[in-house]
């Protein structure tokens, strides 16, 4: 089961997302298949039948994205989560081979369409929760333990 968690920014774009596609992209495509099912025969009219299944996709994550608007809980920024790592924070992880990882811990809905954020629900984030600079994490992995050293720890300031 996935954490109901997000940061401020987070539920904004959600919300952006959600007033994007109901106020803006399902408008432009019911009339495309309004214009569409006027001409006649539907079974053959490829305007008709993508535009409908797009307005199902809509519909579809809409619903999705109400629900969880409605259920989801946002977490700002508080001064006492300075100097250690919880929720929002953007990480930076260094190990023995002197690779570096720089991330921002963030609710699974935050994820998609970014390469520096990780879920909460992560074996990494969940290592990182309450360490502070300098700390060791050790993390589980499917090759075993491994162990990393952390740098630094930011949150966005509001």
């Amino acid at each position: 089961m996935k954490t109901k968690l997000i940061t401020r920014e987070g539920f904004e774009q959600l919300k952006q997302e959600a007033d994007q596609l109901w106020r803006k992209e399902r408008p432009e495509v019911t009339k495309i298949v309004t214009w569409a099912a006027s001409l006649g025969d539907r079974s053959e009219n490829a305007d008709y039948q993508y535009n409908k299944r797009r307005l199902r996709e809509i519909d579809r994550r809409v619903r999705y994205l109400r629900k969880t608007l409605e259920d989801i809980q946002i977490v700002d920024y508080h001064p006492a989560q300075e100097g250690k790592i919880f929720f929002g924070a953007w990480v930076e992880l260094e190990n023995d081979d002197g690779e570096m990882l720089k991330f921002r811990i963030v609710g699974p809905d935050e994820i998609y369409r970014q390469t520096d954020y990780i879920s909460i629900d992560a074996p990494m984030a969940r290592a990182c929760i309450k360490k502070a600079v300098d700390d060791e994490v050790q993390v589980p992995t499917p090759h075993g333990i491994k162990t990393w050293y952390v740098v630094s720890i930011e949150y966005p300031k509001p």
